[in-house]
């Protein structure tokens, strides 16, 4: 395709990827950031192959190994010890698999930088409002400040709030409070374990190593409870979470207020369309989820990718598009409909998913193929289609 001059709205991961893909062909780019400062939100994450794959393709793989805590497992107990969920990227078919578990400020930093050392333009303080198709291409109008000018691309990197998509009430009852935290030095913790506890699916908690010593503490919480959580204090929630897993103390005396924990809601949605005129989603714009599976990142980069190759694999932009869709869709149905399925049985006000959960879903996951198949499901591998998207999985001996 001849080269174009595309705007990208939103500087989160999808947003600075896609930048760099695009760049990278020759295209004439501008970043649109509505903070003066951009920023990321966000405590931990998990780098899962298939984002580390599309890291790799950008040369930045070995910097977010190096940043991040390499994490072999995933393991949760219930409050009678017995494990219910477990996936370890040792089932997977590559040698010394691993996630990647990073501080989320520490990935945008590393594509950032790249960014700015690629010469990309970033405009700041640009809050977009909406969007409109005019004879000269595509313009995007801001809050407070004069339109942009006409591009031939807008692509819509807004997160789960866009303002370019249709407007969808999606919220979960369930979000998280999240806090990076200490590593503790003491106490029964390996290092390259995510770690869950869970009182029915009522309660959960969990601690995931991020890297440079640092771990992210999340909590389970229904949205409506978050006001009485801040009014009953510190030392009731200290109380609350030490009865659920008496070892996390060397991580609650960390916390000490209710400002050190970030409240996170999640939202569950497909917008109506993925691509329009001239526009086209990527990341939660286009599909949001519940953090079960740990995918958000991870698909927002598998995104940016998929629209990087359909256009460079394409004559014209509407091909492009087309393209984009038909490389992204199928794996983006398969794991939103796997998310709904994962997201009752861990967080819910019911009992009867969590007893499913226990007698009947842990225990029948152990029975082969099953650890393959979790494996594969956590890995973010089932559907990926990384051939198609000229993709191949990183040397993890030569990371390590």
């Amino acid at each position: 395709m001849q080269k174009i001059d595309i705007a990208i709205a939103g500087c989160g991961i999808g947003g600075l990827s896609a930048a760099l893909m695009l760049h990278g062909q020759g295209h004439r780019l501008t970043l649109f950031e509505r903070f003066a400062e951009p920023k990321p939100v966000g405590s931990g994450l998990m780098i899962q192959p298939t984002g580390l794959s599309v890291l790799d393709s950008l040369g930045l793989a070995g910097q977010v190994f190096s940043l991040g805590a390499p994490v072999d497992a995933l393991l949760g107990l219930n409050t009678e010890d017995e494990p219910v969920l477990e996936a370890a990227y040792a089932d997977l078919s590559f040698p010394q698999a691993v996630g990647i578990g990073i501080h989320r400020s520490s990935l945008f930093d590393v594509l950032f930088e790249a960014v700015q050392k690629a010469g990309i333009t970033v405009e700041t303080g640009r809050e977009v409002d909406r969007t409109e198709l005019g004879s000269g291409g595509r313009t995007l109008h801001f809050a407070d400040r004069p339109q942009s000018p006409a591009f031939d691309l807008v692509v819509d990197a807004l997160g789960v709030g866009s303002t370019l998509v249709p407007p969808a009430s999606a919220t979960l009852p369930y979000g998280a409070l999240w806090a990076t935290v200490d590593w503790p030095s003491s106490g029964p913790f390996n290092p390259r374990l995510l770690e869950q506890r869970y009182r029915r699916a009522d309660q959960m908690v969990g601690l995931l190593p991020v890297g440079q010593g640092k771990a992210a503490f999340f909590w389970s919480l229904k949205g409506e409870d978050f006001p009485a959580w801040r009014d009953a204090g510190m030392a009731a929630f200290h109380d609350q979470v030490c009865a659920l897993w008496p070892a996390l103390e060397p991580v609650m005396v960390q916390l000490t207020e209710p400002d050190q924990l970030a409240f996170a809601r999640y939202s569950h949605r497909t917008s109506p369309a993925a691509i329009g005129d001239r526009l086209v989603h990527i990341g939660d714009s286009w599909h949001a989820a519940s953090p079960q599976l740990g995918q958000g990142a991870n698909m927002a980069l598998l995104d940016a990718r998929g629209l990087a190759v359909a256009i460079a694999q394409t004559d014209s932009l509407e091909d492009a598009l087309k393209r984009y869709v038909a490389l992204r869709s199928s794996h983006v149905r398969l794991y939103q409909a796997l998310a709904w399925m994962f997201t009752p049985p861990f967080q819910s006000g019911s009992i009867w998913p969590a007893l499913f959960r226990d007698l009947f879903m842990a225990p029948a996951s152990r029975i082969p193929p099953g650890p393959r198949l979790k494996a594969n499901l956590v890995a973010g591998l089932v559907g990926a289609r990384l051939g198609e998207l000229e993709l191949e999985v990183p040397d993890y001996s030569a990371l390590s």
